[in-house]
């Protein structure tokens, strides 16, 4: 079978069998034509019932995802005293448990994450 392949500015000819492959040719590559019209993209799908609008956060500390990854648990509820250092939720990141933790002493006003949520980093999960 035979490819050309567009490099940069090379265009280079290709000869592939079962067991090979041979450089034919390689010549400057032909002056770019204006790209094919994309076709128009889909319209976005209309938000279903079970699409909230993004809470709003309450005031106090937030509590961020540390790392992506996925929520294991959440160890607290709404209105809980918290003690700083004390574990808030667990995040599994590539394999591993992580614990995250209250930076002070507090009462949780607010949970925005559940079990099985998938989290980025910086995602908000808690405000106490």
């Amino acid at each position: 079978m035979k490819y050309t392949v567009t490099l940069g500015e090379k265009q280079y000819e290709v000869e592939v069998s079962e067991s090979d492959a041979v450089l034919t040719s390689v010549s400057d590559a032909p002056a770019a034509a204006a790209p094919a019209p994309s076709p128009a993209a889909p319209p976005p799908p209309a938000p279903s019932k079970t699409d909230a609008p993004a809470p709003s956060a309450a005031e106090g500390t937030k509590i961020l995802a540390p790392m992506p990854g996925t929520v294991l648990s959440v160890g607290v509820a709404v209105g809980d005293s918290v003690k700083a250092g004390q574990a808030l939720a667990v995040l599994e990141a590539m394999k591993m448990e992580n614990e995250v933790v209250a930076p002070q002493d507090g009462t949780v006003k607010q949970i925005l994450t559940q079990k099985g949520a998938s989290v980025n980093t910086d995602d908000l999960l808690l405000v106490i």
